[in-house]
This record gives structure tokens, sequence and C-alpha cells, in this order.
């Protein structure tokens, strides 16, 4: 048994459903043991955390978007990793769009992992994805180490991972059930928005924001609920509905659990923060697929997350270029979508989160342990013994408003520009090492590539 080598502490760790005083040893960059606040062994390095200041696990963010290699000059496995450490999250997972190539076969892969060497900040996993005409490539990607795949069921936005019908998927769910590996979905399907695309509604601009919330309407996501609920029930495999937005589909939604059918659901902070009555006309920032919806809408998404129906809050950090968002013309319906947040999932989500009642323990399920298992990251997302260090230190009762200044994703465009929250980040370690501390990032990138733990 190797002596500990640091020790952090706080008055206010949360451990399981608990919030307590304790001392966190940490040994070869894994938690050896929990103790009590006084136990610091001789010799020991010692961090200890403010008084008001939380001790939580870094967090584990599934959905990201880094589109390196290929689009770098969008974002890049630099910039978004010192981001997530700089917002203290310690595991990111990797989209296999929008970079070029695409994760959609084993070379795309391998491609992608040599990109990302000896830049990354925090560990990093990745999705492949599903596209029409490669399932003979999944139990290659798999057997490689993605974590799972990705498909559309409308158009992408890339015409590098085009979107897939019934047919293929009922081609590439069974074989993804006999890998046991999980479908993660962009569920909206392209009927009802082509039908709202083609409605002329009097007065409507470009510009309006109203405009593009009728283009992208609450049944695109209900009916491709509905279509995954039924080929999951038919083929078995697991499914995850990703950056989900309509309420409508709630109900349908909490039923398939209720079954067991192999079902779990996201959302992001943009759906829990902001509401489509308070955004206004031209700012294209806002833009992402599915919209932000409406107030009432909102309130039901943060109604699932409490009876479980909705499983975790992640980023789905989508940055571009500014130019591309169009914010001069501010044309909603030609600007890109996507929002870029990584950085700030802990604090949104703390602001609303304690605002309506909810608790520490609670936001370390939605933001580090459900992400975690839902992944199979089985060192992450919890503070146990055995679990790698990850820890983030920050304090929830500091306020502060977001500048662009203050975000390192290579672009600083973001809806939450002067936006007031709660929860500052002090402190980040990963594996047990100080990547991030108070504004600053700690010496050489510590980050490594994590593959699917068989």
């Amino acid at each position: 048994m190797h002596p500990a080598e640091l020790v952090i502490r706080g008055r206010r760790v949360v451990i399981g459903d608990s919030i307590r005083p304790a001392s966190l040893h940490i040994t070869r960059g894994y938690i050896s043991s929990i103790s009590i606040f006084e136990d610091v062994p001789d010799g020991c390095e010692l961090i200890e955390a403010d008084p008001d200041s939380v001790v939580m696990p870094g967090l584990v963010d599934t959905h990201v978007h880094v589109n390196e290699p290929g689009r770098t000059d969008w974002e890049g496995f630099e910039t978004a990793t010192r981001a997530a450490a700089a917002g203290g999250v310690t595991t990111i997972v990797d989209m296999p769009l929008n970079s070029i190539p695409a994760t959609t076969t084993l070379d795309a892969f391998n491609a992608k992992l040599e990109a990302a060497r000896d830049q990354l900040s925090v560990d990093v996993g990745f999705w492949g994805g599903v596209v029409p005409g490669n399932t003979g490539e999944l139990a290659k990607l798999w057997e490689a180490g993605v974590v799972g795949f990705k498909c559309f069921l409308i158009h992408s936005g890339v015409d590098e991972f085009p979107n897939v019908t019934e047919n293929d998927l009922r081609d590439a769910m069974p074989e993804l059930a006999r890998l046991g590996a999980p479908l993660i979905v962009h569920a909206e399907v392209p009927g009802p928005v082509e039908a709202a695309c083609c409605q002329s509604i009097e007065g409507e601009t470009a510009t309006s924001y109203e405009t593009f919330l009728r283009s992208r309407p609450r049944e695109a996501e209900n009916e491709a609920v509905q279509m995954m609920i039924r080929l999951s029930r038919d083929t078995g495999c697991r499914i995850h509905i990703v950056h989900h937005s309509s309420a409508d589909a709630l109900p349908l939604l909490k039923k398939a659990k209720s079954f067991g059918l192999p079902l779990t659901v996201e959302t992001c902070p943009h759906y829990l923060h902001f509401a489509a009555e308070e955004i206004p006309d031209g700012v294209t920032e806002f833009k992402c697929c599915p919209p932000i919806r409406e107030r009432e809408n909102r309130e039901q998404l943060w109604d699932a997350l409490r009876d479980g129906t909705i499983d975790m809050v992640v980023s789905d950090h989508s940055p571009c270029p500014p130019e591309m968002k169009l914010r001069e013309q501010g044309e909603f319906m030609k600007a890109w979508g996507g929002i870029s947040s990584l950085q700030l999932r802990l604090p949104v989500m703390w602001t609303e989160a304690n605002g309506r009642g909810f608790d520490l323990p609670q936001l370390v399920e939605w933001l580090c342990a459900a992400p975690a298992r839902q992944v199979g990251f089985k060192l992450k997302g919890t503070i146990e013994v055995g679990r790698d260090a990850d820890v983030v230190i920050w304090n929830p009762e500091r306020e502060f408003t977001i500048s662009p200044s203050m975000l390192h994703h290579r672009h600083k465009l973001t809806p939450y520009a002067g936006e007031s929250l709660r929860g500052v980040v002090e402190k980040t370690f990963l594996r047990g090492q100080m990547v991030y501390d108070g504004g600053e990032f700690c010496g050489y990138p510590l980050g490594r590539i994590v593959l699917r733990q068989q």
C-alpha cells in the first residue's frame, strides 16, 4: 500500500448523497481513502478548500463538438480541453461530427486519435457515428474504443455526416444490440420541419426568433422519440436521446422508461436557463437545434429532471467561427445552429437548480455521475475510493457576470455573455494533478485519451 501523496480536504465535500467535512487521500492519481477532515498524514501535500467552497467530482461532459481534425478553426482539442478545465470539467466525450473526416470509419477514428495527442488538458473519449451504409464499420470502431454511436434523423448541418432513415436504423441497430453499444440520437424527423418551413406566416422575417422557433416544431421531436422507442423495443438496442427540448414528448419517455426500455435522456443548460419569449430578434448566438422553447416548456424540463425522466445535463458545445452566425445580418434561418457553453455548465446549472430547491448531490448526479455511467467510465464521476482523483473546488456563493474575455473556447460568441451567475470554479484536478488554478492553467497538458473500458 503506497502512502498518500496529496490530501484535498474541505468542509463541504460531496460524497454520494451527503455533504460533509472530509479529507481525500490521493495516491498515484487515485483516491486511496476518504477520511475525516483532520486526517492529514505527516509530510503529505495539503490543499484545503475555503470554508464556503465545495469539493466535488470533476464534471463529465459527454456531448462536445471538438471539430478537430478538419475544422480546427471552429474549435480544437487544445482550446476545448482548456475551456473544460476552467469549467471544472475533467472528462469530455467528442462527437463524431463536425470534424473532417467524420468518425464513421476506423481510419477516420485513427485520424481523430492522432490529432488529439499531446493537446489535452483533460481526459477525452470519443463517439463513433452511424450513417447510411457504414454498418460494416461499427464493430471495428467499437473494438477500437469508441463509447457508442451517434446518428441524426434529420440533416446534421454538414454533408460528411448524412442522416439516417428508419430503414438505415433497422440495418444498424441489430448490430449495435449485438455489440452492446448504445445509440445516441439527434431526435428530430424531417417531416414536421419541412411542413413548417413551407407555411407562410404573415409578417415573419428571417431575423425573427419566432420564425425560427416555428420552423423546428415540437412535433419533429415527438415523432422522432416515438420512432426510437419503437425501434428500441423491436431490436433491443440501447437508446439515448440527446439535447432533448420538447416537453410534449416527456410522457412518452417516462412511460417507456417505466416499462424497462433501455433508454436514457439528456438535456442542456440552454434549454433550462433561457426562454424563447426572452430571445431578441436578430441575436443569432441563441440559435440551436432543437431550439430553445417557451418558458412553460422549460419548467416542464425541470420537472422531468426532478422525477428522473431526464437523466443528465450536458453542454452540446457546438461552436463555429463568429461569421457563420451571421450576427450582422441577424438571419436565424441561415445562421449556423450551435451554442458555445463548455466552460459554463456548472454555474448555469447551479444558478438555476439552486433557485428551484435542488441540492448539490443532485447537481453531481446530473453533471458528473450520470454522464460517466452512460459511457461506462467507471473511474469517473463520483468521489469514491479507487476512482480517479478528478476533483473540482468551487464557490457556490460567489456571483459573476460572464464576459467573452473570460472564456477559453476558441471563439467567444455565446448567448451567455452578460448573464449573471453563481458558482466560481477555483481549482480543477485531473488524477490529483492541478490543471487549473484561479484563472491560470498548470504546466504541460496532462489529459489522456480514454477508450471504452472493455
